[in-house]
């Protein structure tokens, strides 16, 4: 006689989704068993199920089993928005949203913080608007973690002003809130207004923490603040803030980002715990600083230590070669992880970027080409923009033209590489076909990023702009620029002209040049800064050709260190020459 099988219980069921949380085969194989027991009608045991399904990323399936359930929890669908945010799939999350309206399932306030950043990852700016109405009608506005994330959605879709005025609005905000916006501010490029938020909230007698004084290092370095980065990290000290490892690498890239790379090497030295972010931190930061030498040695020493390196390791590596034009060492480097069976050191397009940045630095313009070809990718703009750069660099009108075309369609909002074929053309005397992509660029709508260069001074950050007048000191920084552009000419500096992209008189030109923001930066910095400090200087696009002549001259006359960080990397000027090595 057969022996009869014990019926399983939803406690048996419960223990089963325990022990196998982490394999899609078995949890199917429960879901058979949960339907066939009878014990579907449980949602305890299909919530268990549907969480450990969102834990393996098996959005779909859980999808399935969140259909199968019987009206519902919000709880459930919260759960389900949770995932989806989590697994990156916005477009979902706004349908079953829809869904959620359609059957009348009133939402609550952990509903809405999800749904917001679905849109925020969606990022169509009209759905983020509508969304919010729902809110407001809903009367969630003034929840602190609602408002929080709306706040964060308008800064991802560049909608400043709502952003603070919505974060204005807050009532008790706390320091989550405080965090948030800082940190989104400086993930958005908006690093001053990070700053002004800062000094805000330590006006309102918020106490920060960690995670507020790695934004603030973050926003210190990119602006180039060094003083405002040690103050920061100063008071945390002070009021014994833990100063953990992810902090003290925020300091380092700080430091770095500064152009001060003896302070990082000191602080890296000093380090009681040291981890992978440490090093590869330390291997960027010199090759952003034209010391690929070191940047390579370091690499070295790393393996050494048994330290495994990880792309961003890498990215360092190859930026390194491609900044000091070591095309043999940089192949071998990518080959390394070509032929590498670490999926984490898989060659992504970041990877391929700087192999091309590398080659066609090096005048290796055809096979930098050839190297996108073959790419088991599809080429985005950001690599096809790094073989453009190195045409302008090279003055390759026809491949640049055939680049252009392809990046027109790739990213056609981006108007610096439309920017970058105009001076391609005009470099070479081409005029005519300069006012062909300019007036093609106007049809499109396409801006031209404005340039600027900024200086710290006594914890302020001055910002200038081409032929800019608006700053206080106007009159004694012009006076001073006319002063060493004199000096300087005796010295036999001569204006690159060939850096002005405008079919004008050779006077105009050299007019047009000697009012360039780093030009005014830089006499900035010569009137208020110690004698013998460094003077650093921040340009958000990349250097020109004469301003970096002028940089020269003037470390030599005034035995002063500039320290320029260009968009693309450092130029350390010392006694008349410049740490590039004239390789840019």
């Amino acid at each position: 006689m057969l022996a009869k099988q014990t019926p399983l219980s939803k406690q048996m069921l419960s223990k089963l989704l325990q022990t196998s949380s982490s394999k899609p085969k078995q949890l199917k194989k429960i879901h058979a068993l949960v339907l066939t027991s009878g014990l579907s009608v449980k949602n305890s045991l299909l919530t268990q199920l549907l969480e450990n399904l969102i834990l393996i990323g098996d959005m779909c399936y859980a999808r399935q089993v969140f259909d199968e359930m019987h009206k519902p929890r919000v709880f459930l669908w919260n759960t389900l928005f949770k995932g989806y945010v989590k697994h990156k799939l916005p477009f979902e999350s706004v349908v079953l949203y829809q869904k959620m309206r359609d059957l009348d399932v009133r939402p609550d306030e952990f509903t809405y913080p999800f749904v917001v950043k679905a849109i925020s990852q969606l990022g169509v700016w009209p759905c983020g608007f509508t969304f919010h109405a729902h809110v407001v009608k809903h009367g969630f506005e003034t929840l602190g973690i609602v408002a929080t994330e709306l706040v964060m959605m308008y800064m991802k879709f560049g909608e400043l002003s709502s952003a603070q005025f919505l974060f204005e609005s807050m009532q008790g905000k706390d320091l989550v809130a405080w965090n948030a916006f800082i940190a989104v501010c400086v993930q958005t490029g908006n690093s001053a207004l990070a700053l002004e938020y800062y000094y805000k909230m330590c006006a309102d007698a918020v106490q920060f923490d960690s995670f507020t004084v790695v934004s603030m290092l973050s926003a210190c370095g990119q602006l180039g603040s060094l003083e405002i980065g040690k103050e920061v990290y100063d008071r945390a000290r002070k009021e014994g803030i833990d100063c953990n490892v992810i902090v003290e690498n925020a300091r380092l890239d700080m430091y770095l980002k500064c152009g001060s790379t003896e302070d990082a090497r000191f602080l890296f030295e000093e380090m009681e715990q040291r981890n992978v972010v440490s090093w590869s931190t330390m291997i960027v930061g010199y090759a952003m600083n034209g010391d690929s030498d070191e940047a390579l040695a370091l690499f070295n020493m790393m393996q050494r230590e048994g330290i495994r390196p990880n792309y961003v390791t890498f990215l360092g590596v190859l930026s390194a070669c491609s900044h000091a034009g070591l095309v043999d060492e940089g192949k071998r480097y990518f080959s390394i992880m070509a032929r590498s069976n670490d999926k984490n050191l898989e060659p992504r397009k970041e990877h391929y970027a700087c192999m091309v940045d590398l080659l066609g630095r090096s005048g290796l313009l055809e096979e930098a080409y050839e190297f996108i070809k073959k790419m088991p990718m599809e080429p985005d703009a950001g690599i096809w923009g790094a073989l453009l750069g190195a045409c302008a660099v090279h003055r390759e009108t026809k491949l640049g033209q055939e680049v252009a075309d392809l990046l027109v369609e790739t990213a056609p909002d981006i108007g610096a590489y439309q920017v970058l074929l105009s001076n391609i053309y005009a470099a070479a005397g081409k005029w005519d076909c300069v006012d062909k992509v300019r007036s093609k660029m106007r049809k499109l709508g396409t801006k031209k990023v404005t340039a600027y260069s900024s200086v710290e001074f006594e914890g302020k950050i001055h910002f200038f702009n081409r032929g800019d007048k608006s700053h206080p000191q106007t009159k004694a920084i012009y006076e001073k620029l006319e002063e060493i552009l004199k000096k300087i000419r005796n010295m036999g500096y001569v204006p690159q002209t060939g850096s002005v992209f405008h079919d004008v008189e050779t006077e105009e030109k050299e007019s047009s040049l000697s009012h360039h923001s780093e030009k005014l930066a830089i006499a900035f910095g010569l009137i208020n800064g110690r004698a013998g400090d460094p003077i650093r200087v921040m340009k958000n696009l990349r250097t020109c050709e004469d301003c970096h002549v002028f940089a020269k001259f003037v470390s030599r006359l005034t035995s002063r260190d500039i320290i320029m960080r260009d968009k693309n990397r450092f130029h350390h000027f010392r006694n008349g020459v410049c740490s590039c090595r004239e390789f840019w």
